[in-house]
Formats: structure tokens, sequence, C-alpha cells
């Protein structure tokens, strides 16, 4: 029964594996399409802000793929 549990659990990390990029893309699209509304009017230090954020954001989620790809790598 362990053994059994065992292999279904490592075919849901390999699954899991090789779908983290994918996941992790869509995620990024659907929160890129909510920052694609245009703002009229702004001024230069909102813009300044914003790419700012955006930028951060995209580090973070970056390093949260890093993150989750390096942790179903040991499992393995």
């Amino acid at each position: 029964m362990d053994e059994d549990f065992s292999k279904t659990l490592d075919e849901c990390f390999k699954i899991l594996e090789e779908n983290v990029d994918v996941l992790a893309q869509l995620e990024m699209n659907l929160e890129e399409e909510k920052e694609d509304e245009l703002v009229p009017n702004m001024e230069l230090h909102n813009l300044i802000d914003m790419t700012q954020d955006v930028a951060e954001f995209s580090k973070i989620k970056r390093a949260e793929s890093n993150l989750i790809k390096r942790h179903a790598e040991e499992k393995f």
C-alpha cells in the first residue's frame, strides 16, 4: 500500500514539474492583462512608480517560479 502511494506521489510530482513553467506563465499572463489598463493623464512620478512596481512584481514571480522548480527537483 505504501509503495503504491509513493509511486502515485512520484507521478504527481513529475506531472507538476513538467507543468510548472506553463502554470507560471499562465499566471503571469493573467496578471499582465489586469495591468494593461490605460489610465489617461498620468503624472511622470506615477509612471515611474508603476514601472518599479512591475519590475519588482516580475522579480518576485520569477523567484517564486524558481523556488517551485527547485522544490520539485528535490523531490526526485
